[in-house]
């Protein structure tokens, strides 16, 4: 039988580098050409004529999310989501199965020679699988993730403040969302094409609502509003429903938005709320996170990699708060799990 014949899609050279390395390795499958955006993907499809395709979420101009629509719609064919934001179980992954992509794999997070020749044999057998009809559009993910299916938001906001080290971990945050979202503010203290770069990609490969906050709109389930506006700062007004205000103050300690003063408004409000603190320069938002944990709300702070800064999260650990201490991979699930009604 003829090995099943793959393309590989990614923007990263150095991840179609890795793929390319691990299909060729599995037995029965070959890769006939790699992509690097939906353009250069959408002739290589033309002139190639894969078996199977391999697809990543976040790409530059067309999203593989709007590059899959497309190729349900005119050429369809097995395509498998490889995404660092596509784990079982989120809501990226839910939406790309509900697009038509038979199957989501995450990308490898370490290359040790035994992870590699794991990932091998089972990125292996999927690729076959697909190409057989064994998997078909809307299928299964690599697992049941943990909040598949039964979560419902208590309406608990959630409130996240990152500098542009935690970038990639709100992201991750966000994909794990989907339609039922705890209502949920995103903070950003970076420079500002840092973000709107950061902003587009979200927008563009994600499942849940989002939006920029805009003063005024209710605090409701289903909604994310991303706070990177540097000339206004962001606190929650409390209400039915609660809602976003957006005040021209004085930067404070530096910073606008701030997120002590988003922390310390959700605390006065009196709301249910979660804060979170995710990696960033500077102390923007220690004493904020205290001031919600003395109010009562649920508190964590992201414990950094040992590249990253580790200012906020040594202001925290020095207060000797009472908080969930996370790595970046277990935050989406812990929200899911303290905000979910049904858990």
């Amino acid at each position: 039988m003829a090995d099943v014949r793959v393309l590989v899609v990614d923007d990263s050279a150095a991840m179609r580098a890795l793929f390319c390395d691990i299909l060729d390795n599995a037995k029965g499958v070959t890769v006939c050409g790699t992509a690097k955006n939906a353009d250069d993907a959408r002739d290589q499809l033309e002139k190639l004529r894969p078996d199977v395709l391999t697809l990543d979420v976040e790409m530059p101009g067309k999203s593989g999310m709007e590059f899959l629509e497309e190729v349900m719609e005119s050429r369809p064919l097995p395509v498998i989501m490889l995404s660092s934001i596509t784990q079982a179980g989120t809501g990226t992954a839910r939406r790309a199965l509900e697009l038509g992509a038979v199957h989501c794999f995450p990308k490898p997070l370490h290359t040790s020679r035994e992870e590699f020749d794991a990932t091998v044999r089972q990125l292996g057998d999927i690729v076959i699988r697909a190409a057989k009809g064994e998997l078909q559009p809307g299928g299964e993910t690599q697992a049941e993730g943990s909040n598949a299916g039964g979560y419902r938001s208590d309406g608990r906001i959630v409130a996240l403040a990152c500098g542009a080290a935690g970038i990639e971990s709100a992201r991750q945050v966000l994909a794990a969302y989907d339609a039922g979202c705890p209502p949920t503010i995103v903070l950003f203290d970076a420079e500002s094409g840092v973000v709107e770069n950061a902003v587009r990609a979200m927008r563009a490969s994600l499942p849940c609502q989002l939006g920029d906050a805009v003063d005024g709109v209710s605090l409701e389930p289903g909604k994310v509003w991303l706070a990177h506006d540097n000339t206004r700062h962001v606190i929650v007004e409390a209400g039915s429903p609660p809602r976003l205000r957006l005040v021209e103050r004085d930067p404070v300690n530096g910073c606008r938005p701030s997120a002590d003063l988003l922390f310390g408004a959700l605390a006065r409000s009196g709301l249910p709320a979660l804060g979170g603190l995710l990696t960033g320069s500077g102390n923007d938002g220690v004493r904020g996170l205290s001031i919600l944990a003395e109010a009562g709300g649920k508190v964590f702070v992201q414990r950094p990699a040992d590249y990253a800064p580790r200012d906020r999260y040594d202001g925290v650990r020095a207060l000797g708060l009472d908080l969930a201490d996370l790595r970046q991979e277990a935050i989406p699930d812990w929200i899911l799990e303290q905000t979910n009604a049904g858990g």
